[in-house]
């Protein structure tokens, strides 16, 4: 009797240690959720992509000639001379990939399951936008072995062209699975925070990320065949995005827009960056010193007739100071009691939507897709519409909507008048090809300006325009004065791969040049 309630009290001991060391386990928190619902990271992963959206604008504006600084700062040294360390777009790189991660959670939860094709559908569009941002940005990265955490966690780098390639086919397959969808969950605004559920939308975005893939590598000589067969193949049918892609999960005052954030005011009414004001170049397209835009200048810059301060980038003697809490880019009247923002522009306020793509932009993009005879119709048609589409994105308040008072026909009426004698204006003068094409990116950079900026200085690495003279004043020299690239427009090329990569992938990472290391697409 005795031996035998000591072997049971052996099996209970050894029951009881068993459970206390699962309870115990200091690696698994019971509170914490193991797998999320993709429709629950979905408006979480389109949310990230804004703000990720925001960094990329903030790296084209100091590298595409938007963006300059302002009087009484220090520590501007990269900026100056170009001479980019690894250090200065480690976030760009590791938040991309973060957002691209949770993108990746939703395809694998949802892969086969019809009735989540929406959510794998929109997913996957979101992967093709955001590589494409990293290859305009790095080149090479890691594509085929990238997203597997553990299981590989350092990533060989893939061939910039050959992703570009993969991108067009992951497009297609996204658009024909949401086609072939026979009951698929449909999305809402709270699981989708850019275009509230309509397919169509995503679909036409779709087409249009591949109409801009197809257009930059449109002059690369190795993919002729390639960019001809898809742009045979592109869905002219279904056609492009007929409004600016905004996300806006619920902007408010204590959670604001991206770019409200960064160049606005926070929300005690201090201003969020006092260190950057707008460049002469950049400012030169709106007050006469390259064309005339009073339209678009008096929405854009605060006090545009009479006091915007503006810099050339590096010019620190006669650098302007900045007026106290004073935002260049804000024209509205801020009070912290209500910084939701009244203003038009690009800074419009705390509430507004973040833009992914212009409908600028995609009329810009069909106006190249014409003019060089890949899909058919009018280059100038969609020229002016794409200068329509940039005022109307431009007189639209924090709500979105065209403002009471604001005439989009008129004033772009007007503006061609301003440049009767333009061919950057008025496409119609342009007696070439290359003029057609200045003016067409011309136009597309000034539309871009503090919007999705990278997208000017990527399409002027690709086209040399705007034109540029290095040996100009501020209003035509792009570059700093401090620069010390060999490129004859001055400019770095692009920018090196991230410490982060040094530190965990340094078996893959490359030294690179950022004046003579190019992106695949740019000849220059």
């Amino acid at each position: 009797m005795k031996r035998y309630n000591i072997s049971w009290m052996l099996v209970l001991l050894i029951t009881v240690l068993s459970s206390c060391k699962d309870y115990l386990d200091i690696n698994t928190n019971p509170n914490q959720a193991t797998s999320v619902q993709p429709l629950l990271v979905l408006p979480a992963a389109i949310t990230g992509t804004a703000s990720v959206s925001n960094q990329f604008n903030s790296y084209g504006l100091h590298l595409g000639g938007y963006m300059a600084n302002a009087g009484g700062f220090s520590g501007f040294g990269n900026l100056f001379n170009y001479q980019i360390i690894p250090a200065d777009y480690n976030a760009l790189w590791v938040n991309t990939y973060d957002n691209l991660n949770d993108y990746k959670y939703v395809i694998d939860q949802t892969e086969g399951d019809d009735t989540q094709a929406y959510a794998n559908a929109v997913a996957n569009i979101m992967v093709a936008y955001n590589f494409q941002k990293l290859v305009d940005a790095f080149g090479d990265v890691p594509y085929t072995e990238a997203l597997q955490n553990n299981a590989n966690l350092t990533p060989k780098y893939d061939d910039a062209a050959t992703i570009y390639q993969d991108l067009v086919t992951r497009l297609d397959a996204a658009i024909a699975l949401t086609d072939a969808a026979e009951f698929p969950t449909a999305l809402t605004s709270s699981s989708d925070p850019m275009f509230a559920g309509d397919m169509t939308k995503w679909k036409r975005f779709a087409n249009t990320i591949k109409l801009r893939i197809l257009v930059r590598i449109s002059g690369v000589a190795s993919l002729s065949s390639f960019v001809t067969t898809k742009f045979a193949a592109l869905d002219k049918t279904l056609g492009f995005i007929t409004d600016d892609a905004i996300v806006n999960p619920g902007y408010v005052k204590d959670k604001p827009n991206p770019v409200w954030n960064s160049w606005g005011y926070t929300t005690t009414g201090t201003l969020a960056n006092s260190s950057r004001i707008p460049t002469e170049f950049a400012f030169g397209f709106y007050k006469g010193q390259k064309l005339t835009d009073t339209g678009r200048g008096n929405v854009i810059y605060k006090n545009f007739e009479t006091n915007t301060p503006v810099n050339q980038l590096g010019n620190e003697v006669d650098a302007p100071t900045i007026i106290t809490n004073y935002s260049t880019w804000y024209t509205g009247t801020f009070s912290s009691a209500s910084s939701i923002g009244n203003a038009l522009g690009v800074l419009k306020g705390a509430g507004q939507g973040q833009v992914l793509m212009l409908l600028a932009e995609a009329q810009f993009l069909q106006a190249e897709a014409r003019l060089k005879g890949f899909i058919t119709g009018d280059y100038a048609a969609s020229f002016d519409a794409g200068i329509a589409a940039s005022f109307t994105y431009l007189y639209k308040d924090v709500t979105n909507v065209v403002a009471a008072g604001k005439n989009v026909t008129k004033d772009v009426a007007g503006y061609k008048a301003e440049n009767a004698a333009s061919y950057l204006v008025n496409i119609k003068l342009a007696t070439t090809a290359a003029q057609r094409l200045e003016a067409i990116i011309t136009q597309k950079w000034i539309a871009v300006n503090m919007i999705n900026s990278e997208e000017g200085y990527n399409e002027f690495r690709r086209t040399g325009y705007p034109v540029t003279q290095p040996n100009g004043d501020g209003f035509q020299n792009i570059a700093s004065l401090l620069s010390t690239s060999t490129r004859a427009d001055k400019l770095p090329s692009r920018i090196l791969y991230p410490t982060s990569e040094q530190s965990y992938n340094a078996g893959n990472y490359r030294v690179i040049n950022p004046f003579t290391d190019l992106i695949f697409w740019d000849p220059n």
